[in-house]
């Protein structure tokens, strides 16, 4: 890292965290001061604070003294920071206690701990995540509603465009930017869309490596966001931030190699999925209703599980399905595959890997079997998927599985952050009940 700082001629490093709502956490130093730092803290109650800055009781018992925890860079991770004004870099950091040991509730490390466990079974996953967002109006006050962009036209875009090139270069400059900027820092972008929403884009990234996958889907939502502020534009990963339009998702497409062969050990000779992929998309059915507070992880994320809106609303599976939650795509026996639908946008991406990841793994342990593959629209079938945030809490605090495979220690300070949200959430009193309720009830 010293030979490529001093090589870029870097004067100033970010040295950076993810953490539980997937924002960078850290410090930003000299590059002299961190190419001679040995030992950089930070506290671990950055794990322990929820979106709107609150914490939870639960801090007095596992943190009581706001103890320091040990970052240490990974050098993979090393990048320029291609929007700031002078040549600088950032450095994921991975975290660990006084003794050495990995923190427990650090986002990267769960899907550290999900690895090791297919790697135990000499197995690789490889996933490509897709991203959706929408770009948006500036707006500088949350009790406006937020509004669609405008673009080289200079009106406000409509709905219906979905695969529209034309709505896409409607916004050129914004995206010749985000290209840049991502290319600088080796983000690997397969294909940008326009969605069906009103200003609502995605991007595919190349599949790969997990931990990287997530890396790279973590520094894109960052990259996005300063490309869009250049623009007068912003640039959010909310999962529902318009009403009356389609919610974003993260999908997730996931297959698993033989560490020795590299063949994928999902799919039959004939490129028909075997017993292995069945297991794991039944690992997914059986245990994604109990971990959806992951997957789906704040109030908002929820006003996207709604029929006919572009979002699964049940965790049936089929060949080439988009309705389902779990899609088999149309593909060769190299690429077998099963696409996870289920994750809205603003889910971790850590996490969101790392619990797709560890439900189809305790599938294939168990040797599940799923349901039949769904051959009609799911949309025609009852919604399964949680509906309550509350609800999804609790189930995933419940779960002995996964706990076995995310830690007791994380389980117990995900769920009391998101119950401090919840908490913070209810003191607000939206417009609806003050128009159905207030002169009715």
């Amino acid at each position: 890292m010293k030979d490529w700082i001093e090589q870029n001629q870097i004067t100033e490093v970010e040295c950076i965290v993810p953490d539980l709502a997937g924002a960078a956490r850290g410090k930003i130093m000299p590059a002299a001061k961190f190419t001679d730092t040995t030992t950089l803290r930070m506290p671990q109650s950055i794990f322990m604070q929820s979106v709107t800055g609150d914490y939870p009781g639960l801090i007095d018992r596992i943190n009581p003294l706001d103890i320091d925890m040990l970052l240490k860079p990974d050098p993979y991770t090393i990048r320029q920071l291609p929007w700031a004004r002078e040549p600088s870099a950032q450095v994921i950091h991975d975290c660990f206690d006084m003794e050495g040991n990995p923190i427990k509730f650090s986002p990267r490390q769960v899907l550290r701990r999900v690895l090791e466990l297919y790697h135990a079974e000499g197995w690789k996953p490889v996933v490509a995540p897709e991203l959706e967002f929408y770009l948006l109006q500036p707006n500088h006050d949350p009790k406006n509603a937020l509004l669609p962009p405008i673009g080289r036209t200079g009106r406000a875009e409509r709905g219906g465009q979905s695969f529209n090139i034309d709505a896409v270069n409607d916004f050129d400059p914004m995206f010749d930017d985000m290209y840049d900027f991502c290319e600088a820092q080796g983000l690997e972008i397969d294909t940008l869309i326009h969605e069906e929403g009103m200003g609502q884009m995605e991007i595919n990234l190349l599949h790969g490596d997990p931990l990287e996958l997530a890396d790279q889907a973590f520094l894109f939502k960052r990259t996005v966001r300063e490309a869009a502020f250049r623009h007068d534009l912003y640039a959010t990963f909310m999962a529902k931030p318009m009403e009356a339009q389609p919610g974003s998702a993260m999908h997730i497409h996931q297959s698993v190699e033989d560490l020795k062969t590299g063949e994928n050990i999902f799919s039959t000779p004939e490129g028909m999925p075997n017993e292995l992929l069945l297991s794991h998309i039944a690992g997914l059915q059986q245990f994604l209703p109990e971990a959806m507070a992951l997957m789906t992880p704040y109030v908002n994320s929820y006003r996207r599980i709604v029929k006919d809106m572009a979002a699964p609303i049940n965790f049936h599976w089929g060949f080439d399905n988009r309705t389902t939650g779990f899609r088999v795509p149309d593909n060769n026996p190299r690429a077998m595959r099963v696409e996870n639908r289920i994750a809205s946008a603003d889910v971790n991406p850590y996490l969101a890997i790392a619990t797709t990841l560890a439900c189809g793994y305790i599938g294939m342990k168990k040797g599940l079997q799923p349901t039949e593959a769904l051959v009609g629209s799911a949309y025609n079938e009852p919604i399964q998927l949680s509906r309550h945030w509350y609800d999804s809490l609790h189930r995933l605090a419940d779960c002995k599985e996964l706990r076995e495979v995310f830690s007791d220690a994380f389980v117990d300070v995900y769920v009391a952050v998101k119950e401090v949200e919840f908490d913070n959430f209810l003191n607000v009193i939206s417009p609806w009940e003050r128009e159905h309720l207030l002169l009715k009830v």
